[in-house]
């Protein structure tokens, strides 16, 4: 990973942000695999510095960072209000909710609807996967973090690409 961020960015702030976000993002995967949390310690701290990075590196603004903060969080907020109230079970934890807001203070608003289609398509895959080949239910809770972890690598990398083809109306 850290080999592909240094071809595709070369030795940049770019490259020294970036690096920072996916090793959050490694960290992150494996403790919500291994143990279905995103601890806060390394999710909060992760929006502030988003939001710094969004000033030192000048790929987004702040104000794209900030509305990805405050957007990506409450986008995830309202589905899991909402789910909740309609199932009386939880279904987002609150450490998705604060993960889709630091991806959102790093990559910008404009990255969110990306990385929810991409790490939604991706847990698609693995929940169905598990529910044919392990005889897993709708009831089995899949971390979601590692899918948003991908989603968010796959911007990084491929964003204008996979706007192009998400979203074809929206480019001139």
């Amino acid at each position: 990973m850290f080999l592909g961020l240094f071809l595709y960015f070369g030795w940049s702030k770019e490259f020294i942000a970036n690096l920072i976000l996916c090793s959050g993002l490694l960290v992150i995967s494996v403790i919500d695999l291994h143990h279905q949390i995103i601890p806060d310690e390394i999710s909060l701290p992760g929006i502030v510095i988003g939001f710094l990075v969004s000033l030192w590196v000048g790929k987004i603004s702040w104000w794209q960072s900030l509305l990805g903060i405050l957007i990506g969080g409450g986008i995830f907020l309202a589905i899991a209000w909402g789910y909740e109230k309609i199932s009386k079970k939880e279904g987002l934890g609150g450490g998705d909710i604060k993960l889709l807001a630091m991806l959102g203070a790093w990559l910008g608003v404009q990255s969110l609807l990306v990385i929810i289609i991409m790490s939604s398509l991706l847990g698609s895959i693995v929940g169905i996967s598990l529910m044919i080949f392990q005889k897993k239910d709708f009831k089995t809770a899949i971390p979601f973090g590692p899918f948003l972890a991908l989603g968010a690598l796959a911007y990084l990398f491929f964003g204008e690409q996979l706007q192009t083809i998400l979203f074809p109306n929206l480019n001139p």
